[in-house]
């Protein structure tokens, strides 16, 4: 580092730096040139001219104060200006805090000159100026203006000017300075870490040969979206994701360069206008100096994404070159158009697997990353006549992804890739097969359950993605009332007994029971062994098994094992069938919980669904603890949540005889949050039906399921009316839920021994 002056080097010493920059009043609104590092003020101040103790210094683009703070050690007064009000109030605040009191505040754009009451000797501008001429009527005669140069480039020059006679004349340039902060010292200067957390950080992406921010985003647990809009700002990069950079790609640019360089740098080219070139990155301190080399002509705009949508970008791309090359090759072989039926091998007797193109192989990878991106339950691959459709399930609703025009070919192709990674038979489309594999993307591993089914046009696959974490939801993080999870909570500290989680498939009945595993998991005093088909979610500290058909292993077989196993807690996958029904009150009669699913529609309808298992109905009274139906509901997104108007027909269906005073309803109005849905994930809303002796008793005479329906309100069911009206009135869930998980008989209050119940 270059040595300077004995007075500025002990001004630098005088000032911490890390005054200036923490804080919740002046973190959101910084940028590099706001919060120079030490080294970068050392090196400014070694080639400015000297500072005298006598002379008046005024500080154009102050920031945060630093600059300023360090300057007022050396001159006798010194002015700092910002036209940011809110920096401004923050260096004004921190300037007297720190007794700095020959520091003066202002706020004022320097481009229209700023009005003061005396001149200065040197004036230092660390912000762009579209000219340096307005500042003139703030120096003195012979005096010094430093400023900043050229925008081109990552590292401005700073070149220096003398008033002489009125007008400004330009000295020499003094040299380069470098105002960025890497991400790095972005998240130290935010507060969120320190220099020691960096260094291990820095350690760790060393031995595992990843990003260190990568490294640092885990250790924090923050979404990707946040910590890189974050970032983006304090470098001062646009910020965009993936949807709105698709719409606007040009794969003709990016063949233009070197895919060696673009992923060396990190860098994708995706726009070109005039004389900008736009490129998007996944790397905060990417630098541009090369690209800028390599097109001189242009000017290199730089917009900041996360790393998946960095690579959802580069796939598309990628898919767009390979699909072009896919199609040439295509209609150059004789016989282009094969029967869709053809065996598994040719009449060489070569497997066909070996002629599949990496085109389609990329083609299926970008759908799984179009599908992470979009937070998907489940991928559909849809054949029909003349088309192709690729739709997500993202929170219980389907949206098409349009950007997929594939031919009746390809999309064969594709299945056929689908097969191979799930090691299903491609030689065979006239039967549904079901299989499994593995996606690792980034930190997180997702388990890809495949099934494919024939079809008019041809096959379908349909695939859920199940992300591994190693942990689970708890019964906090479930979105119950706090009532009911208190009570699911006590279930699992019962001796021994039957939890039942019900409802039809995909209402969420195994994640309501892993919260159960997870809470259990992390008590650590209860041993939990679970029995399942196939295992859903890995949890650590759970021991978990699955069952095996082939080899005859099936629930029954599993619970018989697991009560010589001298286990606490006893999870089963699904009840099915007798066998496993009896096996399962068997075990909660030797005193184990017992936890399973049922697939009914509420859950008085489970006791029918017992009796018809061929269940005695004193067995059942005398071992089940509880009943938890459930449907998933779509969560209103809480970025965008506002009051909404209910709808009239829904509001007459739930209260024919008026809503009560004050009631309420909320809607999403759709932001970047949620991609304009209003909504963002999904939460349970739960009927619960806790066994009393009353009950029991009626479980005992096995009378109607209508009555036992109304014993069970009498004996205080907590009905899915009143949990999603609860949810609609929290603003959890819009009003417009209700109609898809409620049947219309349940939408108004139910009789309770004869009596309506009006909320």
């Amino acid at each position: 580092m270059r040595a300077i002056y004995p007075r500025a080097e002990a001004a630098l010493l005088a000032v911490a730096r890390h005054d200036f920059v923490a804080g919740e009043d002046i973190a959101p609104s910084i940028t590099g040139h706001s919060i120079p590092r030490q080294e970068t003020v050392h090196h400014l101040l070694g080639l400015m001219p000297e500072i005298a103790p006598d002379q008046v210094v005024m500080h154009v683009g102050g920031g945060s104060g630093y600059l300023a703070a360090v300057l007022g050690q050396l001159a006798h007064r010194v002015i700092y200006v910002d036209r940011n009000p809110v920096l401004v109030e923050a260096a004004r605040q921190r300037f007297f805090r720190s007794g700095m009191h020959n520091i003066d505040v202002f706020e004022a754009d320097a481009g229209q000159g700023v009005p003061l009451d005396e001149p200065c000797d040197l004036v230092l501008c660390t912000t762009f100026l579209p000219s340096p001429n307005p500042l003139v009527t703030n120096l003195r005669e012979g005096g010094s203006l430093v400023c900043l140069e050229g925008r081109a480039g990552p590292v401005p020059s700073v070149a220096m000017y003398r008033r002489k006679g009125g007008l400004l004349e330009r000295v020499k340039t003094l040299g380069w300075v470098d105002f960025n902060r890497n991400a790095g010292q972005i998240l130290i200067d935010l507060g969120l870490i320190n220099e020691t957390d960096l260094a291990k950080a820095r350690d760790e992406a060393a031995v595992k040969n990843e990003r260190v921010l990568d490294v640092l985003r885990r250790s924090l647990n923050m979404e990707e979206t946040e910590l890189y809009r974050s970032l983006a700002q304090q470098r001062g990069l646009a910020f965009s994701d993936s949807e709105d950079v698709l719409n606007h790609l040009d794969a003709e640019l990016f063949r233009r360069f070197s895919r060696t360089f673009l992923d060396l740098s990190r860098m994708i080219p995706v726009r070109e206008e005039d004389s900008t070139l736009t490129v998007v990155t996944d790397d905060p301190d990417a630098r541009t100096d090369q690209l800028e080399r390599l097109t001189p002509r242009h000017r290199i705009v730089c917009v900041l994404v996360t790393p998946t949508d960095f690579r959802r970008i580069w796939s598309a791309l990628d898919l767009t070159v390979k699909g072009s090359r896919f199609v040439a090759e295509q209609a150059a072989k004789p016989g282009a158009e094969a029967a869709p039926d053809s065996p598994g091998k040719d009449l060489f007797g070569q497997d066909i697997n070996k002629h599949i193109s990496p085109y389609l192989v990329s083609v299926y990878e970008a759908i799984l990353l179009d599908a992470v991106g979009e937070r998907a339950s489940d991928i559909h691959i849809e054949q029909y006549e003349d088309r192709v459709r690729i739709r997500l399930r993202v929170d219980g609703d389907l949206h098409d992804l349009p950007q997929y025009q594939l031919s009746a070919r390809e999309i064969r192709g594709v299945i056929n890739v689908i097969k191979l990674r799930a090691e299903l038979n491609i030689a065979e489309h006239r039967l549904p097969q079901g299989g499994r594999s593995r996606l690792q993307l980034g930190d997180t591993t997702y388990d890809l359950r495949i099934q494919t089914q024939p079809s008019l046009h041809g096959e379908n696959a349909i695939i859920r993605l199940l992300p591994q974490t190693g942990r689970a939801m708890t019964i906090d993080e479930l979105g119950m009332s706090p009532a009911v999870g208190a009570r699911y909570q006590r279930l699992l500290d019962n001796p021994a007994g039957l939890v039942l989680v019900v409802g039809p498939t995909g209402s969420g009945k195994s994640t309501t029971l892993y919260a159960g595993l997870q809470t259990l998991a992390d008590d650590g005093r209860r041993k939990v062994i679970t029995v399942e088909d196939p295992i859903e979610y890995s949890i650590d500290n759970i021991q978990q098994t699955r069952v095996r058909a082939e080899i005859g292993f099936s629930f029954a077989d599993a619970m018989r094992a697991f009560v010589r196993e001298d286990p606490d807690v006893i999870l089963v996958g699904e009840i099915r069938d007798q066998e496993t029904a009896l096996e399962a009150i068997r075990a909660s009669q030797t005193g184990h919980v017992v936890l399973s699913t049922l697939h009914c529609n509420d859950a008085v309808d489970s006791l029918q669904r017992l009796y018809d298992l061929g269940i005695h109905p004193n067995s059942i009274a005398g071992e089940l603890l509880a009943v938890i139906a459930q449907r998933l509901a779509k969560r209103i997104c809480p970025h965008c949540r506002k009051p909404a108007t209910p709808d009239p027909g829904i509001l007459a269906e739930v209260f024919p005889d008026g809503p009560p005073a004050g009631f309420r309803c909320f809607e999403g109005e759709g932001c970047e949050k949620c991609n304009g849905r209003g909504t963002h994930g999904r939460v349970a809303i739960v009927e619960y039906m806790e066994v009393d002796a009353d009950i029991r008793n009626a479980i005992s005479s096995q009378p109607p399921v209508g009555e036992l329906r109304w014993r069970a309100l009498d004996g205080g069911l907590v009905t899915m009316r009143d949990s999603a009206l609860d949810h609609v009135i929290e603003g959890l869930i819009p009003l417009s839920e209700l109609p898809r998980i409620l049947p219309r008989e349940r939408m108004a209050p139910e009789i309770r021994g004869g009596r309506r119940s009006n909320r």
